[in-house]
């Protein structure tokens, strides 16, 4: 590049930075990300406690950890480099058990098939906060059109400097710390899984295998196509899972995104239990069923039942901006047993700071379990169990997508927009509140009776997500209409 100014820029989003193969996702460009936790890391001081170096199943994603590698490498920082595509909150687990310095995971989540991305993980375990993310971001500008130095990945492996991990063994053992993986492994269940051609492909049954239980899961291979959907454990991405499940024969069905950082999960008549359900059912498990009481931290667009079950077991909620870069530091701050977040994101105090959809999902298998032990069951039984002691939960997002052309322009209008003509009353119904993101991203608003409409500007794909909490379907389908309008104007 012959000036600064033909470089784009790379600003990290809700959690990393995405873009589309071969556009903006280039070598050139990984590597740009790479000097900047390299450089970080020196900056520390803590160059010598290495990095590690994961990636997911997208196209080239093993090569693009290389390349990130091979400039970590020549900054003299170690590397530990996983020997297989692996679940994002693997590079979480290794980084803590190992001590690193930093971790990057080549990943783009949910993303569409033709995206990648670039994580980072901080020493803890989360997601890069914005005081690192900030540091690197300059950085990146800073050197924008300069060539990262690099050592041959193949050179610096034979001067051991680089360790490849498998981190099943370890990271099963660390799950048994606080879980009974054999009180699962003996229930006489038929337990269907969906990865979505992802990275936790295998994990559940191998963790759950030599008992009972009887772990049936599909789209287990390598697809970077993913089938033609979003691996997004929502629907309709799900649908083909949810036709599985509601023709019979199976008990529970547990889902994973693409990275297998998100969690779902589908009762036994193929009925998705949303996201925020799902939050629901996690907090009430670790107060009901595992007695804790410290505080639990949630995005502005997870559910109010959250605040609802807080108040009924007496334990401290903390609201924060969408994305874990907020809720993993935030947890860690309040010592809070849990974190969540709208996209089926779950953290745990109790493992670790970061999003884990393996073991959310391993916790929900027991919260089902323990349920059925007290009546409730099948698993729609405890699903409406919860909202008889949470109040009721109408949840639906609707994404709407932008030309990734127009997006900045249309983002921008809105924003003046929403802020300087705000409604007065949404589907009929007066406001009694409504705020703007501190993340300058979006706005909130609330009706008398608790429901809720969100309008936010994703930070990592070019669409404007509408999101809509109600006491019942039809108000809810009302408040997501009156959104989409606010969105697409008319």
């Amino acid at each position: 590049m012959s000036s600064a100014a033909a470089v784009p820029p790379i600003v990290f989003g809700t959690d990393g930075w995405r873009a589309r193969v071969a556009e903006e996702f280039t070598f050139e460009n990984v590597r740009r990300c790479a000097e900047g936790v390299a450089r970080y890391v020196v900056e520390q001081g803590t160059a010598a406690r290495g990095a590690v170096v994961a990636y997911d199943r997208r196209f080239a994603s093993e090569h693009f950890a290389a390349a990130a590698a091979e400039v970590i490498l020549a900054h003299d920082i170690p590397v530990f480099f996983a020997a297989t595509a692996v679940p994002t909150q693997m590079a979480s687990f290794e980084v803590v058990q190992r001590e690193a310095a930093a971790a990057i995971v080549i990943t783009a989540s949910h993303n569409p098939w033709t995206d990648n991305g670039f994580k980072v993980k901080s020493p803890s375990g989360a997601a890069a906060g914005p005081e690192i993310l900030g540091v690197l971001e300059a950085t990146i500008r800073e050197r924008a059109g300069v060539q990262p130095p690099r050592r041959p990945f193949a050179d610096a492996e034979a001067a051991g400097l680089v360790e490849r991990f498998d981190p099943f063994d370890g990271y099963r053992a660390y799950v048994g710390r606080t879980l009974e993986l054999e009180r699962l492994r003996d229930a006489d269940i038929d337990l269907f899984v969906e990865p979505m051609y992802g990275a936790g492909a295998g994990w559940t049954g191998r963790l759950l295998a030599g008992g009972r239980i009887r772990v049936h899961e599909i789209h287990a291979e390598r697809n970077p196509y993913f089938g033609g959907i979003n691996p997004e454990p929502i629907r309709p991405n799900i649908d083909e899972a949810l036709g599985i499940l509601a023709a019979g024969g199976y008990d529970l069905g547990l889902l994973l995104d693409g990275d297998a950082d998100r969690a779902g999960a589908a009762d036994e008549r193929g009925v998705f239990i949303h996201q925020l359900q799902v939050m629901g059912l996690l907090m009430y498990y670790l107060l009901e069923h595992r007695g804790l009481r410290a505080p639990v931290v949630y995005t502005v667009n997870e559910t109010s039942m959250v605040e609802r079950l807080g108040a009924r077991y007496g334990v401290p909620v903390h609201e924060t901006s969408v994305g874990f870069k907020y809720v993993g530091p935030k947890m860690i701050e309040t010592g809070a047993m849990m974190g969540g977040e709208e996209s089926g994101g779950y953290g745990f105090g109790m493992h670790l700071p970061e999003r884990d959809g393996i073991y959310a999902d391993l916790l929900l298998l027991d919260l089902f379990l323990r349920e059925r032990e007290r009546g409730r069951w099948p698993p729609s039984a405890a699903v409406a169990h919860l909202h008889e002691l949470a109040g009721p939960s109408f949840y639906l997002r609707v994404d709407v997508h932008v030309e990734r052309a127009a997006y900045p322009a249309l983002k921008e209008r809105l924003l003046v927009e929403l802020r300087d003509h705000a409604p007065a009353t949404l589907a009929g119904e007066p406001l009694v509140r409504s705020v703007a993101l501190d993340t300058n991203d979006g706005f909130k608003w609330w009706t008398a009776d608790g429901s809720w409409l969100l309008v936010r500007f994703s930070g990592t794909e070019p669409l404007v997500r509408v999101y809509a909490e109600a006491t019942g379907a039809r108000a809810r389908d009302a408040l997501l209409a009156a959104g989409e309008k606010l969105v697409r104007g008319g």
